[in-house]
């Protein structure tokens, strides 16, 4: 592919807000310089694995990934862990274990209706499915062809670029989930986890104190 191509696929990609996919890349290219220009989703993949490889030789922090059906820059996982510190979106994010459960259960289901949902967590999920659609990691997709044709629940491209996959067959299949939740680096980052947990719940509990004893005064 032309050197100067492969700029702008790069270029395409830094200053995209989100994973942009390969067609958006092409239509950006093609609305410049014109339809005659012959360029394929393959050869822009190509031309990203090509980008890497530069960045890999040169040392560089970053690389092109896969992610949500499109492409975009990310910290390779050496540098994560510092990146990690001084962001804060992830723990504004934060999800409950019940939200997280319900959310395993519609990316492997999926599509999903709330009475089946609810049959294998075994309590009312109106609220953590209210949750989920506020914070665009799943939507309605339909109606089941039950009786009273209850909704039908899936993933979004949201879900995927909050777990860091590319597509759901990225999803991680039950034995390698087995692992990961054996995994020590994974436990230590659990008890970190829940010891925030336990902080802020304090810290919550502190204010609510201090705000009780302002109104008696």
């Amino acid at each position: 592919m032309d050197k100067i191509y492969s700029s702008v696929i790069e270029s395409l990609i830094f200053s995209s807000d989100e994973p942009i996919p390969a067609i958006e890349i092409i239509r950006a290219i093609k609305g410049i310089d014109g339809e005659d220009v012959q360029i394929s989703p393959e050869e822009v993949d190509e031309c990203v694995n090509e980008l890497n490889i530069s960045y890999e030789k040169q040392g560089n922090s970053f690389r092109i990934i896969r992610i949500a059906q499109g492409y975009a820059f990310a910290t390779i996982s050496d540098f994560a862990k510092y990146v990690g510190f001084l962001s804060s979106e992830r723990s504004k994010r934060r999800l409950s274990q019940a939200a997280l459960e319900t959310l395993a259960i519609i990316a492997y289901k999926q599509p999903l209706t709330k009475p089946e949902l609810e049959s294998i967590r075994g309590v009312n999920s109106d609220y953590i499915l209210n949750t989920l659609l506020e914070k665009n990691l799943i939507t309605i997709s339909g109606r089941a062809e039950t009786v009273g044709r209850p909704l039908l629940y899936t993933t979004t491209n949201e879900f995927l670029k909050y777990f860091g996959l590319h597509k759901l067959t990225d999803l991680p299949k039950p034995r390698e989930i087995e692992e990961i939740m054996n995994d020590e680096d994974f436990l230590e980052q659990k008890r970190k986890i829940m010891m925030n947990l336990v902080e802020e719940n304090l810290e919550t509990k502190q204010d609510e104190s201090l705000t009780d004893d302002s109104k008696v005064e």
